[in-house]
């Protein structure tokens, strides 16, 4: 049985175990050994990992001490700050790293922070690679004495990291403009509290941004997509087409609509399958979800005869799914949508 890592990375109260500096460079160092060992580095360049996060107070605990532990093992760090999940994924083969470290707890409270890894490819590590990871990790046999003087790594601020991802999210859909639209922009004081709102107002829409202000204990706090009657009460206020809420990380969506009546998981994925099957882009006219979502979304799908596939709960088994059969298009009932013609989370 797993000692750290459970089904979305390694996870728990921060500064208790195993969410602590020790276990934390432990697993930087494990991790760059583990990615030495099984990444080719064919092109002989020094080999880096983006460092991303969001804005939870501890992170900055984690942040230096997985960075400590990287470097040690002659491996470069690239720190990117907030940043949502989705983002990391994306950046990873941006800068051609060869893997990504996002520190988030997602959705928790803020007293809670993990460490999920993603790999080369952007995607969510294989079990094996954890498991690597995660005994090396508790074994104290990860040796860098021979790394010293040049050999170490250095760690770098990227500063254009924000701005490559911001142009990503906005040439996903070709030729959108939100030109007239009023949105309603909840940010959970989270990860995306900067960029979220760039992407809406730089393609034309008018955007009222709520709980953007972070300061590492408030993060999820009665905001976001856990407590989407903030939304349907801006909405109304403000008479705004749409309402958008998003988590701690970034990487879950609830919606209201015009009237603020709430748009869940389901019935967002399945505005999305009629419109990629209209477009002739849903892959094998499949939607791929979890044991979570209800028989409503399996009738609509049913009526415009596109198959719906349940995994368990979670992300990674819906990707996983959509990969192991060629389906592009998935997503779970709380919001996490994925897209893998566009991005790997």
């Amino acid at each position: 049985m797993r000692e750290l890592f459970g089904t979305d990375g390694v996870r728990g109260k921060a500064n208790t175990y195993p969410i602590i500096p020790e276990i934390a460079l432990r697993l930087g160092k494990a991790a760059a050994e583990a990615f030495k060992q099984n990444i080719e580095n064919s092109n002989g360049k020094r080999r880096s990992i983006i460092i991303g996060k969001d804005t939870r107070l501890s992170g900055y605990m984690l942040e230096t001490a997985l960075t400590s532990g990287i470097t040690s093992m002659g491996v470069d760090v690239l720190l990117v700050g907030p940043m949502p999940t989705p983002a990391i994924a994306h950046l990873v083969r941006s800068f051609a790293a060869d893997a990504g470290i996002m520190i988030s707890a997602s959705h928790n409270p803020a007293e809670d922070n993990g460490i999920k890894f993603f790999g080369r490819d952007g995607f969510k590590l294989p079990d094996k690679v954890e498991e690597q990871i995660e005994e090396l990790a508790l074994s104290n046999n990860i040796k860098g004495d021979h790394i010293t003087g040049g050999l170490i790594g250095k760690a770098y601020r990227i500063n254009d990291a924000s701005g490559r991802y911001i142009e990503f999210s906005k040439s996903s859909i070709d030729n959108l403009s939100l030109r007239g639209l009023k949105i309603v922009l909840d940010c959970a004081n989270g990860a995306a509290y900067l960029i979220a709102p760039k992407v809406f107002s730089e393609l034309g829409a008018e955007v009222i941004v709520l709980n953007d202000r972070p300061d590492g204990l408030n993060i999820n706090l009665n905001c976001g997509a856990l407590h989407p009657e903030v939304i349907q009460k801006a909405v109304a206020e403000h008479k705004a087409d749409i309402g958008i809420a998003l988590d701690g990380d970034a990487d879950r969506v609830i919606l209201a609509d015009e009237n603020s009546s709430i748009v869940n998981g389901d019935a967002v994925m399945t505005m999305c399958a009629y419109e990629l099957d209209m477009a002739g882009r849903l892959a094998k006219k499949t939607v791929v979800a979890t044991t979570m979502s209800n028989i409503g979304l399996e009738i609509a799908l049913k009526k415009r005869n596109i198959r719906l596939v349940r995994t368990p709960v979670g992300d990674r088994y819906v990707i996983d799914a959509m990969r192991a059969h060629g389906y592009n298009f998935g997503g779970e009932q709380c919001g996490h949508l994925v897209f893998l013609d566009h991005n790997t989370t």
